[in-house]
């Protein structure tokens, strides 16, 4: 039985954020060159875009900051927010049908038609805030996601591993209250966008249920390894999440132009495989991983291979 998903659509190259933008569109056609060329593509479970009921936005952003959006872009403006965040006419489209096939995936994994997948989205989405979109980001896909399975498949532990070089502000401040919703992050500190010190450790009832590792420029695989295994295993171990999901960015490897961090290509295969051991034991082997950065775009299809290969291995 074919066990790995995979989402892409072509629609996701429209959203255009012009020459010379870090966050573009040969991102994705790489990946997708190098996983349909691939043995194993054969045997993966293909998801499809759709448009997403509003409603699920509606659970992490505001309805106005959701209209904001599509009224913004409609009218033709070039940056979203921040001058990061570059928009084309088409990029409101695209976003929504980024944030569809995510919740597409996640209905695939429940229904029991895969047991893991990998989102290949653009834009990205750790960066987004309710309010605000920053970071290249528009909709928080993750987050949405992990919403969406709580209040359709009434989950209630979730767990989300964030290994992007940059720290998911976004998704931290849409669950830093909650307890229900385990959010680690290893990132670059400091660096853009500032947050995810590891005195950020979550409000109210969430105080515990925010992880933030902030690591060293120069930090590599040994530094890595030794926080996933001393640290951050044993916290999802004890968390035991029904689902686990991955804000997998790969700027964190060492030829990436936007960081510091020294990670080789083969360890995103050493850290899925470990979180696997985790969602074997307590999630069924549930695991989704979101594509957020990377922007190395010779070695970033390589590094989401690395993840897949893994995935097979279930």
């Amino acid at each position: 039985m074919n066990r790995t998903a995979y989402l892409f659509d072509d629609i996701y190259l429209e959203h255009d954020t012009g020459w010379g933008h870090p966050e573009k569109p040969e991102r994705l056609v790489k990946i997708h060159k190098k996983i349909s060329s691939s043995p194993y593509f054969s045997d993966l479970i293909k998801i499809k875009t759709s448009l997403p009921d509003i409603k699920c936005i509606e659970a992490i952003h505001s309805p106005d900051y959701i209209q904001r959006v599509k009224r913004e872009i409609e009218s033709g403006i070039s940056y979203l927010d921040s001058m990061d965040t570059v928009v084309c006419i088409k990029s409101y489209d695209v976003a929504l049908y980024a944030v569809g096939g995510c919740i597409n995936m996640c209905d695939a994994i429940m229904r029991g038609e895969a047991v893991n997948g990998f989102c290949v989205i653009r834009p990205p989405g750790h960066h987004a805030e309710k309010n605000y979109a920053a970071g290249f980001c528009i909709f928080n896909n993750i987050a949405i996601a992990a919403r969406y399975l709580q209040k359709t498949y009434k989950l209630k532990n979730i767990a989300i591993i964030d290994w992007d070089v940059h720290h998911g502000n976004g998704t931290q401040h849409s669950f830093e209250d909650d307890n229900s919703i385990l959010y680690i992050s290893l990132h670059q500190f400091p660096h853009y966008p500032g947050t995810g010190s590891k005195y950020e450790k979550g409000t109210g009832r969430g105080v515990g249920y925010t992880q933030n590792f902030p690591m060293n420029h120069s930090a590599g695989d040994e530094e890595y390894l030794f926080l996933f295994e001393n640290q951050i295993i044993p916290a999802l171990n004890t968390f035991k999440p029904e689902f686990i999901l991955i804000s997998a960015g790969f700027d964190a490897h060492k030829s990436d132009p936007l960081s510091s961090i020294r990670l080789s290509t083969n360890i995103f295969y050493t850290f899925t495989r470990m979180l696997m051991s985790v969602a074997k034991n307590h999630s069924h082997g549930r695991i989704i991983g979101f594509l957020e950065g990377g922007y190395n775009v010779s070695v970033l299809p390589d590094c989401v291979d690395m993840v897949f290969k893994a995935f097979l291995e279930y």
